[in-house]
C-alpha cells in the first residue's frame, strides 16, 4: 500500500543512542503507519528501520550492522537483514537483503532511500541527513 508523509515538519535522522517515530498515513487517509528509525549509541552503522501497522505491527524491519537473527526453522541470517511480516509469525522471519531492491546496506543513507521505496513510501516524512548518515 502506497504510504505519504502525514506533516511538513523536518525530522533530523537520528544521531548516537537516537529514535525517530514519525507518522505515514496511506494515499486515501484511512489507514495510518508509522516509521521507525533506531540508531545505535557506540556502532552509529548499527540501524533499524521498521513499518508499523496499527501501532503494533512490524510490517517490514531492515537491520543494519546487528547480531544474525535466527528463524523459527533455526536458520541464521546474518546482518544486515530484512524482516517482513508473515501471518502467524508476525516479524519473527528474517531474510538476507535482496541485493535487486538495495543498491548498498554500507551507506546508511542509500539504505534508507531504498527501504522507503521498498516500504512503498512514495512521499516520505522530511528527513535532513545530518553529518553521520
Amino acid at each position: 500500500m502506497e504510504k505519504h508523509r502525514v506533516t511538513e515538519e523536518r525530522a533530523d535522522f537520528p544521531m548516537g543512542g537516537e529514535s525517530k517515530v514519525l507518522p505515514l498515513q496511506s494515499a486515501d487517509k484511512r489507514e495510518r503507519f508509522l516509521l521507525d528509525l533506531n540508531r545505535g549509541r557506540i556502532n552509529l552503522q548499527k540501524v533499524t528501520m521498521q513499518t508499523r501497522g496499527r501501532k503494533v505491527i512490524v510490517l517490514v524491519r531492515l537491520d543494519l550492522a546487528g547480531a544474525p537473527h535466527r528463524n523459527p526453522d533455526g536458520e541464521d541470517i546474518p546482518a544486515p537483514h530484512l524482516h517482513i511480516y508473515r501471518e502467524g509469525y508476525g516479524d519473527k522471519w528474517a531474510i538476507p537483503v535482496p541485493a535487486d531492491q538495495f543498491r548498498t546496506t554500507d551507506d546508511v543513507w542509500m539504505a534508507f532511500e531504498d527501504f522507503l521505496r521498498y516500504c512503498n513510501i512514495t512521499q516520505p516524512p522530511y528527513i535532513d541527513r545530518g553529518l553521520f548518515t
